[in-house]
């Protein structure tokens, strides 16, 4: 049995467009209120729900990996919350893996609960989801607000190698990018 106190995670998600560009935040405090990790990540396209989930997630993986094992979690989702209490079935094809993580994580815990609150009360988790938004939108790299958790290093950026021929460009690879999402491209000739 770990003798660290209950923690209390404040997790939301947003979309901007449902699917669009999505992010989610999430905080951890002690019970007396004391700020553990506060973060906010972009995900991608997404939906708000699948982003929520990903909140969820993010603080289910926080306290396991660091030894916590009563949570509670506070969130905006009124749909996520009675889902993982058991009120609402989970019909989504796409929610439904994050569901059956976050229950199976859920079951490795000694205590967990999770309450719907009004956004007012979630205003931190809401600030940081938009914020990683924000600077996704921005082409910035999202920061963790203090105390960050480790990262790792990005692997530096590989050139694409393209051939021209009979008025076309063809790639010798293809690049992943976001919907929307601009690069700047650059051809020269090989000499």
């Amino acid at each position: 049995m770990s003798n660290l106190p209950e923690i209390i995670a404040h997790v939301d998600g947003g979309s901007r467009g449902n699917p669009g560009p999505a992010a989610y935040g999430m905080t951890i405090e002690t019970a007396q209120g004391q700020p553990v990790i506060a973060l906010g990540k972009f995900i991608g396209r997404s939906t708000n729900n699948f982003a929520e989930y990903h909140g969820l997630l993010a603080a289910l993986e926080y306290a396991l990996s660091h030894g916590y094992i009563r949570l509670r979690v506070l969130t905006d989702s009124e749909l996520m919350a009675r889902q993982i209490s058991g009120q609402y079935k989970v019909r989504s094809p796409d929610l439904k893996p994050l569901f059956d993580k976050a229950r199976e994580m859920i079951a490795r815990l000694e205590s967990f609960s999770i309450r719907h609150v009004y956004r007012e009360q979630n205003r931190e988790a809401d600030r940081l989801a938009n914020q990683a938004m924000d600077e996704a939108e921005h082409k910035r790299v999202p920061r963790a607000a203090a105390p960050q958790p480790a990262r790792t290093a990005l692997p530096a950026p590989q050139p694409i190698v393209a051939t021209f021929h009979d008025g076309s460009l063809h790639p010798h690879t293809q690049v992943p990018l976001f919907d929307g999402e601009e690069v700047e491209l650059e051809i020269r000739r090989k000499k």
